[in-house]
């Protein structure tokens, strides 16, 4: 939990901490890599985070905005379904779960968008119902 609060910080605020410094640098292109369906250019970038900053995505999820939605909402806006699978899949349910900054969870916005029945969507209900 503290590394999502110092993820988050960083991300946010352009916080420059040691060792920390190249965090928004490193995350600076992943909203076109999440747009143009990128999955395995995702998959290194999220890599690259974890190995340099002990990070998994959704410990620094919250403190990126790709035209002020969230990454699973953008790759669902964007049918960017490969990305959008991979990071439903990273992450946990709770993360999954959790309302985001307009107060609906990713599975409300999706439904009340029409993004449910796809690919990412599918995703998103099988990762949340899993055992």
């Amino acid at each position: 939990m503290q590394k999502r609060i110092v993820a988050t910080a960083v991300l946010a605020l352009g916080i420059a901490m040691p060792g920390w410094a190249d965090l928004n640098a490193d995350l600076q292109n992943i909203c076109t890599i999440v747009k143009n369906n990128d999955k395995s250019e995702l998959r290194k970038k999220m890599k690259k985070v974890r190995d340099d900053y002990n990070l998994k995505l959704g410990d620094y999820y919250d403190g990126i905005s790709c035209e002020n939605q969230s990454l699973i909402r953008y790759a669902m806006m964007n049918n960017a379904d490969d990305a959008g699978e991979y990071m439903v899949k990273s992450m946990s349910r709770g993360d999954l779960s959790k309302p985001e900054k307009d107060g609906q969870t990713i599975e409300q916005w999706a439904e009340a968008n029409g993004h449910l029945k796809t690919a990412t969507g599918v995703a998103l209900v099988d990762r949340l119902n899993a055992n």
